[in-house]
């Protein structure tokens, strides 16, 4: 069965050629809490959902993006683009109602409408400054909460045309302090959580159609993300804004500490655990200065892009990523030095006196990242370019009187110094395109034979290569992606397309893959298709293969004008060479003594049918049903069967009137249907109302509420039970 199911699927992806970002489904939302229901129903991946979230903050200015930034639009194939950048050239540059697209005929309605809450549309009106942003304030709070809720502020605001800046601030409760060097101890401690002011992130950018500039928090990317990317698009190319913040659905555990110093836990033990409302948290960036010559012109060749950034900014990292390298030498080693320095809770009063110690904590502030970087491209046209990218960096221990170092596991390589650096090319004619990349990394460690701890020698790098290929006929898409990161390329900035299994902290490392994917569609269904197979090199290097597969065929179905039905099917294997059931695909359960953990090895098959009713445009109503069977070897679970876990979503959309909107969803999810003590059983809803106070302001309250039926020990000592989150946001428009 598996054989002919991967067989016909090989068949219908090679039907037909075509080309666009191969979004798993058609994106037409209004903002993040349609983002977040997409998520939650699975219709979208959680790439997919962190790349449309920069996206819809960040905005896209149709008279100003470039071909790259505008492909990142969902749903826009290259001609999309292409037509786009065509109709801008007729009119001079400028493009000053989207909506003339649609009457030119460059895009389609359903597309334009589709996108248009991703576009900058400048308000109307005489403002001799052109001023015109926006200024959004939320907060949040469990109705059983002791501690006060946390706030968040972002503002951003554009004048003269060029000149834009952004400020976030947010308010903590939940973070430590700033972690130092107990002598006394030979450890790390810190101060106890407390309530924070943070203002993590704030910019002023100058941008024209042929210059940019920027300082303070930023973000960049180029090429196919192989070299340098921290910008979450899917064709990045120059530098982007960055007042970004997030925020995480589920509630935290107020009791984060272990026994430490102390005779026993700090925590309280068979009595009520009690779960907190998340602090709102931000992705640590760039920050510093950047400058671009977008487009200098070449008389009648083409012309050139430069582009250089510096950056220097703090990065805080979790507890158990830490190592201290002046007694472990090799991060991989199982020995208790190279374990994770303990991280104590700094006592009051007596500072000698037994204390407890941090768990799972990120400690703010650990390291200064300085990085420089310059990416030099030549462009025939917009579709025919080669370029060269390169950066460094290196991280500077903040802890004074310990060497910390990092985990093999961690993101960051060993060492504290590294870079890369690489040349990409893209090539486009009619119906194809063409992209490529390739580079190599260099990382440098403290020689443990050296004078002192400033000797430093080459500890090794790896090339890394990849090929991206899109065609396209009317309504289909194809893209075939080639790729091979070997297993010694550690870049922290390398975001290429790569599945999310992980080697020593790192997606894009140790991975030989090719990636299909296709999409057809037409006014009554939409066929899309994903084969990917993929092997980490160094299993090969072992002899001992390790084939990986990630595929799914997903139809959608316009029944009639009121209907549409789905229908997915998605089978992933984590290593084909591998059969049974006497193994993990979700959770590691097995520890080898000498090698540390064993990757999970199992299968995974997800089943999900949908339906959606729209009896009228104010009202959308969804039903979902969700069915998987995976491979479970823990001892909660059958070793001679498939696992199955069972989800239903019910979605629902109303809008009264035009100043209003009404969001409702429901979820009633069983992991593991035979046992119902090892895995979660929960039902959650959530309701969200938007209402326009003013033209162009928006008041949101929302409340998210979750029901726990499990009969798990940990879920009868859990409270809140029922959970009830109540959230408040107003953004005001100029």
């Amino acid at each position: 069965m598996r054989a002919a199911f991967l067989a016909g699927l090989i068949v219908v992806l090679a039907v037909r050629p075509a080309h666009a970002i191969p979004y798993e489904t058609f994106i037409d939302i209004n903002d993040q809490a349609d983002l977040e229901d997409l998520l939650a129903s699975q219709d979208i991946s959680q790439d997919t959902y962190d790349q449309l979230l920069d996206l819809l903050e960040r905005g896209v200015e149709l008279s100003t993006a470039n071909r790259q930034e505008l492909y990142s639009l969902p749903n826009l194939t290259y001609e999309d683009v292409d037509k786009i950048i065509e109709y801008r050239k007729l009119n001079k540059g400028i493009i000053r109602d989207p909506a003339e697209l649609a009457s030119a005929g460059a895009l389609s309605q359903e597309k334009l409408l589709a996108i248009s809450v991703f576009i900058v549309v400048k308000p109307p009106g005489q403002n001799p400054m052109n001023l015109h942003g926006f200024v959004k304030i939320q907060t949040r709070w469990e109705v059983h909460d002791d501690l006060f809720p946390p706030f968040m502020l972002r503002a951003r605001f554009t004048a003269y045309k060029n000149l834009m800046a952004g400020i976030a601030a947010t308010t903590t409760r939940l973070r430590i302090g700033d972690p130092t060097y107990d002598r006394n101890r030979g450890a790390l401690i810190a101060d106890p959580r407390s309530t924070q002011l943070h203002v993590p992130k704030v910019f002023l950018k100058w941008e024209t159609e042929d210059f940019a500039a920027i300082g303070g928090s930023f973000r960049a990317g180029f090429g196919q993300k192989l070299i340098f990317d921290n910008s979450n698009d899917y064709t990045p190319n120059g530098l982007y804004h960055d007042d970004q913040l997030n925020y995480a659905v589920d509630l935290s555990r107020d009791c984060k500490r272990s026994t430490g110093e102390l005779a026993g836990t700090p925590c309280p033990e068979n009595v009520p655990q009690i779960y907190d409302t998340p602090d709102y948290t931000w992705r640590d960036a760039l920050f510093g200065v950047g400058l671009g010559a977008k487009k200098l012109e070449i008389a009648g060749a083409g012309w050139l892009q430069v582009f250089g950034w510096a950056s220097a900014s703090t990065r805080s990292i979790y507890q158990y990523e830490l190592v201290d390298s002046a007694i472990c030498e090799d991060p991989r080693n199982t020995t208790n030095e190279c374990s994770a320095p303990p991280v104590y809770v700094r006592p009051d009063g007596n500072p000698l006196q037994p204390a407890a110690a941090h768990a799972y904590a990120t400690l703010p502030d650990v390291f200064l990242e300085r990085l420089v970087g310059v990416n030099v491209s030549y462009f025939a046209d917009r579709r025919n370019s080669v370029g060269v990218t390169a950066y460094g960096a290196s991280e500077k221990n903040l802890v004074s009187g310990i060497a910390l170092d990092f985990q093999e596991w961690s993101r960051y390589p060993t060492g504290r110094q590294f870079g890369a650096a690489g040349a990409s090319f893209s090539f486009g004619r009619d119906w194809l395109d063409l992209f490529g990349e390739a580079g190599l990394n260099v990382t440098t460690v403290v020689d443990p034979n050296g004078q002192d701890a400033t000797d430093r020698v080459l500890a090794g790098g790896g090339p890394a290569v990849l090929l991206r290929m899109t065609a396209s006929r009317k309504r289909e898409e194809l893209e075939i992606v080639a790729r091979y990161y070997s297993s010694e390329y550690a870049n922290p900035y390398g975001r290429p397309i790569a599945q999310a299994d992980e080697f020593e902290g790192q997606r894009a490392r140790d991975e030989a893959g090719l990636r299909t994917k296709y999409i057809r569609s037409s006014k009554r269904y939409t066929l899309r298709g994903q084969l990917d197979v993929w092997v980490p090199p160094s299993t090969i290097k072992d002899g001992d293969w390790q084939p990986k597969l990630d595929t799914y065929v997903r139809v959608d179905v316009k029944s009639s004008d009121q209907i549409k039905l789905g229908l997915s099917e998605r089978y992933q294997d984590k290593d084909l060479s591998l059969g049974g059931h006497n193994q993990c695909y979700e959770v590691v359960t097995e520890t080898d003594p000498i090698d540390g953990p064993v990757p999970c090895a199992g299968r995974q098959l997800t089943s999900i049918g949908r339906v959606t009713y729209q009896p009228e445009k104010k009202l959308a109503l969804t039903l979902q049903l969700q069915h998987q069977l995976l491979d479970d070897n823990s001892t909660s679970a059958s070793k001679s069967k498939f696992r199955q876990d069972f989800a239903v979503w019910a979605i629902a959309l109303w809008h009264p009137e035009k100043t209003v909107r009404v969001r409702a969803r429901a979820r009633y999810l069983d992991e593991a249907i035979a046992n119902d003590g090892y895995l979660e059983t929960s039902l959650t809803g959530m309701a969200d109302v938007a209402f326009k106070l003013r033209e162009r302001d928006t008041l949101h309250l929302r409340a998210d509420t979750k029901f726990w039926l499990d009969d798990r020990a940990s879920t009868g000592l859990r409270t809140p039970d029922p959970e009830l989150q109540l959230w408040l946001s107003y953004e005001a428009r100029l």
